[in-house]
């Protein structure tokens, strides 16, 4: 009887983890899922594809598709997805740094999300930068774990176009 207590209580402590991280920031819109593999009993492995807009910098969007394990262990949040994860971003409107947070600025390498991809040891993050040079943003999703980092990544670049006219803005006026 106590392993089932323990397992209950690793189940409720890892949906009230979820439903934390999930309250603190608004996350990705989830596009569609696509099954990799059957399973008879529990759900199928999948790969899901989510958009996500950039938090400060309006115009920008970058979606990504991202493994979600299935089984036993999916089926109740406790499997530990794997790194291996896509993006590709584009400006779809003017872009400009958010309306109401033109004083704000960012670095190279500020983290637009992050996302739980593991009960407690692995995320999943999208950083953005600035190649001045370029008049581009740059977007790099990757991975992270408490002990072991995972070297898979992707890259994705926005160059910042005119948009109905006028001129691009620099991104190297938004770095700090």
């Amino acid at each position: 009887m106590k392993p089932f207590k323990i397992f209950s209580c690793a189940i409720v402590f890892g949906a009230a983890l979820g439903a934390g991280a999930a309250a603190a920031q608004e996350g990705p819109d989830l596009i569609f899922r696509r099954s990799t593999d059957f399973k008879l009993l529990t759900p199928n492995d999948k790969l899901a594809t989510y958009v996500v807009d950039d938090p400060l910098i309006d115009g920008v969007a970058c979606a990504y598709t991202a493994h979600e394990k299935g089984g036993v262990a999916g089926m109740f949040g406790l499997a530990e997805q794997t790194s291996e994860v896509s993006l590709a971003c584009n400006q779809y409107a003017p872009i400009k740094l958010r309306a109401g947070r033109e004083n704000d600025r960012f670095s190279q390498g500020d983290l637009i999300i992050s996302e739980r991809r593991s009960l407690m040891w692995k995320q999943m993050h999208i950083a953005r930068g600035c190649d001045p040079k370029r008049n581009m943003l740059i977007y790099m999703i990757y991975s992270d774990r408490l002990i072991e980092g995972s070297p898979e990544n992707s890259t994705a670049s926005v160059p910042i176009q005119p948009w109905g006219g006028g001129t691009a803005p620099q991104c190297k006026d938004w770095l700090r």
